[in-house]
C-alpha cells in the first residue's frame, strides 16, 4: 500500500485533493442541455471506477496484509457495511449539492453546503468525542455560519440586479450540508474498529455505497425532480457523448481527490490536513466567480458579501484546525 514517503509529498497530495474537490463540478457546468439527474449516473460510476483503479494500483503495492484485496478479505463485515451506509448518505448529500449547483451556481452552492457541513461535522464530532479547544471550535462554527449567511446575502442581492434567484436552492444547500456532515462517522467507524479498512478500501466501499444508492436517490429525483419535468433512463442512454464523458471525468477528478486526501491525511497533522482539505469550497467559489461569471453585473454589494464570505470561511477553517492542532 502506497503511503507518502515524506511530508512534502503528503502536502502535495493534500493540495491536489483540495483542487480536485473544488474543481470536479466544472464538468457539470460544462454540460449543455443535459439534466443533472442523468449526468449524475456517469459521475457516480466515475468515482467508483477511479477509487477501484487506485486501490488496485497504489493500494496494492507491496502485496502484504495491507494491500487492497488482502485488506478486504480480512476486514470485519460490519466495517464494510458501515462504510457503504456512509457512502449512501454522502451520495444523497452530493446529489443535492449538484442540484443546488444547477439552480444557484458554484459560488453559492459549495460554500453554503460545505459551510453547513463544517458546522455539523464539528458539533457532531465534539458531541461524540469532546476533544480540542472548545473556544476555538465555537468561534470556528460561528465564523462558518457567518460565511454561509454572507454567501446567501450575496446570492439574494442578485435579485436587485434583475437576475433570477431560487429560494429553493438555498434550502437544498442547507439539507445537503446537514447530510454532508453526517456521513463521515460511518466511514470513520469502518477505518478504526476491529479489523479496519485501509484508506484505499474505505474509499472503494464509500463510492460503492454511492453507486448502489443511486438506484434509490437518483431514481427518486428523476421521477420527482426538484426543477423541471420528470426524466427517464432512456434520456441517459440517449444522452450526448460529451455529457457522458464529462460525467465520468468529473467522477474521476473527485475520486483522485478523495483517495489522495484520505491517504495523505494520515501523514500530516490534523491542522494541516483539515485546513487544506476544507479549502475546496473556496476553490469552487473562485471557479464560479472568475471562470463562470456567476456574479457578473451583480453590483458592489454582492462583491462585498462575497469577499467577506471568503474571509470568514478562511477564519473558520483556521480556527477549527487550530483547535485540534
Amino acid at each position: 500500500m502506497f503511503t507518502p514517503p515524506s511530508l512534502g509529498i503528503a502536502l502535495l497530495m493534500m493540495i491536489i485533493s483540495a483542487i480536485c474537490w473544488g474543481s470536479w463540478a466544472n464538468t457539470f457546468k460544462g454540460v449543455k442541455n443535459y439534466r443533472f439527474e442523468l449526468f449524475y449516473w456517469d459521475y457516480a460510476i466515475g468515482i467508483f471506477l477511479m477509487s477501484l483503479v487506485l486501490a488496485l494500483t497504489m493500494g496494492s503495492s507491496g502485496h502484504d496484509s495491507s494491500s487492497f484485496l488482502n485488506n478486504v478479505h480480512s476486514a470485519d463485515t460490519s466495517n464494510i457495511v458501515s462504510t457503504i451506509v456512509g457512502g449512501a448518505i454522502f451520495n444523497l448529500a452530493n446529489l443535492l449539492l449538484v442540484a443546488a449547483i444547477d439552480m444557484a451556481g458554484l459560488a453559492v452552492a459549495f460554500p453554503i453546503s460545505i459551510g453547513i457541513a463544517l458546522v455539523v461535522g464539528v458539533v457532531l464530532s465534539y458531541a461524540l468525542q469532546p476533544q480540542g479547544n472548545a473556544l476555538f471550535l465555537g468561534l470556528g462554527v460561528v465564523c462558518a455560519l457567518v460565511a454561509v449567511i454572507l454567501d446567501g446575502k450575496a446570492y439574494g442581492s442578485l435579485g436587485s440586479a434583475g437576475r433570477s434567484i431560487s429560494r429553493k436552492s438555498i434550502v437544498v444547500c442547507i439539507v445537503s450540508g446537514v447530510l454532508m456532515g453526517l456521513w463521515n462517522p460511518f466511514v470513520a467507524y469502518g477505518a478504526t474498529r476491529g479489523n479496519p479498512l485501509t484508506p484505499y478500501s474505505s474509499v472503494v466501499f464509500l463510492t460503492l455505497g454511492a453507486v448502489l444508492s443511486c438506484f434509490i436517490w437518483n431514481l427518486y429525483f428523476m421521477k420527482k425532480p426538484l426543477v423541471g419535468e420528470p426524466v427517464s433512463l432512456s434520456g441517459f442512454f440517449g444522452g450526448p457523448p460529451s455529457g457522458h464523458l464529462l460525467g465520468l471525468f468529473g467522477g474521476c477528478i473527485w475520486g483522485v481527490g478523495t483517495v489522495f486526501n484520505v491517504v495523505a491525511g494520515k501523514s500530516t497533522t490534523f491542522a494541516i490536513s483539515y485546513a487544506i482539505g476544507q479549502s475546496a469550497p473556496m476553490v469552487a467559489a473562485l471557479w464560479g466567480v472568475l471562470a463562470w461569471k456567476e456574479f457578473a453585473g451583480s453590483g458592489s454589494k454582492a462583491k462585498v458579501y462575497l469577499g467577506l464570505m471568503f474571509v470568514f470561511y478562511a477564519f473558520a477553517i483556521l480556527l477549527v484546525a487550530r483547535a485540534n492542532g
